[in-house]
């Protein structure tokens, strides 16, 4: 035993002062499918692959200095793929084979250099393509069954049921309502759901004889909101009641918007009064002001940071997608109401991929089974890759 010992170790030093047998006839080629940030490169194993630590796999760009690794691959490797390449670049690649004493062999290069080419699809999304045609094709089935007639169940959101309540009370004291479109502009995707509830919110001041004020921090969201106001008095017949100058500019600086807000709630008091759009610091000062005055406070924003403030000083807050589902939900358009009820299709994958991925992962890792984790594997870094 011990002399088999001492002529392993013999053989072992001998091979260390003996060059590495390199590997040979490697081939650099486009990976096919992908957005050109992908080589593959095939090679020839070295002649004594057993006694290797393995392959270390370099690449050099045009305005590198030297060979950069990328990676060292198991013993036995025939193939690899380059990731993280530059679609405009073109690369140099090199393959050597490595001793366990760090050792290197003499690098197989490539000949010339290549430049990774964007394909016209993208296999690796093809699970996007996928759940893309899914949640499409559920928006454009809703759309359809909405234009025919068919009921589409929405859950009853509170905030938004409390709206004619909210208005009528300012009717029946005499008092204005107030409606803040958040202090964002235009471009700005809260704002405009913001203007869409404005609408709902106008004509039903106008059909109760009410008072509307809103001001704006941004002269863009002022002239929309005169636009939607007015429509809404049209569409209420009382287009003679509409008042442009009730729709007001007043400052794009926060919290001189915010100040200017204040005295105007604290000397008219609206019984009424609605924020729907994009808040930072200036919720709770509104929403305290508002609450001191006694009115009915109705909040929407798509803003974590403020939620709680708008939920601790109002009587009813639309949370995320609530607010962004308001327009649906108060015009019952067809076109809306579908959309609104296809998007649940692609939550629904989303929560059954979440509920999937975690059971599996439990599984295996409760089990210890190489094949269900292969299953995950796949799930993680290829469907989700």
């Amino acid at each position: 035993m011990a002399a088999a010992l001492v002529l392993a170790m013999t053989a072992s030093a001998a091979a260390q002062g003996q060059p590495v047998a390199a590997p040979s006839d490697l081939v650099a080629s486009d990976h096919p499918w992908d957005n050109g940030t992908r080589v593959d490169l095939t090679w020839t194993l070295s002649g004594e692959d057993a006694a290797l630590l393995g392959y270390v796999v370099r690449r050099k760009g045009a305005n590198d200095p030297e060979f950069v690794r990328v990676e060292l691959v198991p013993p036995g490797t025939r193939a690899f793929t380059v990731s993280e390449l530059s679609p405009s670049g073109s690369y140099l690649f090199q393959v050597a084979a490595v001793r366990p004493d760090i050792t290197e062999s003499t690098p197989a290069s490539t000949e010339a250099s290549l430049t990774p080419a964007v394909q016209w699809f993208d296999g690796t999304r093809f699970w996007f393509l996928l759940t893309l045609i899914v949640t499409s094709g559920a928006v454009i089935w809703f759309i359809v069954l909405a234009r025919r007639g068919a009921t589409l169940k929405v859950r009853r959101i509170a905030g938004l049921e409390a709206v004619d309540d909210a208005v009528g009370r300012a009717t029946e004291m005499g008092r204005p309502v107030l409606f803040i479109p958040g202090i964002q502009d235009m471009n700005e995707i809260q704002t405009i759901a913001g203007i869409s509830i404005l609408a709902r919110v106008a004509r039903t001041a106008a059909e109760y004889d009410a008072t509307i004020e809103v001001p704006t921090s941004k002269s863009l969201v002022m002239t929309a909101a005169r636009e939607t106001v007015q429509q809404a008095y049209l569409s209420a017949g009382r287009p003679d009641a509409y008042n442009q100058d009730a729709i007001y500019y007043v400052t794009d600086e926060q919290f001189g918007y915010v100040a200017a807000v204040q005295g105007m709630m604290v000397r008219d008091r609206p019984a009424a009064c609605f924020y729907m759009g994009s808040f930072f610091a200036e919720s709770l000062l509104l929403a305290e002001t508002g609450n001191g005055i006694g009115a009915i406070q109705i909040a929407g924003t798509a803003q974590p940071a403020q939620l709680p403030f708008f939920v601790a000083a109002c009587d009813y807050t639309l949370i995320g997608e609530e607010f962004f589902a308001a327009s649906a939900y108060l015009s019952g358009e067809p076109d809306q109401l579908g959309s609104l009820k296809g998007q649940d299709v692609g939550k629904l994958l989303v929560a059954a991929g979440i509920l999937a991925g975690v059971l599996g992962s439990t599984a295996a890792a409760l089990t210890g089974s190489t094949w269900i984790q292969s299953i995950v594997d796949y799930f993680t870094f290829t469907m989700l890759a």
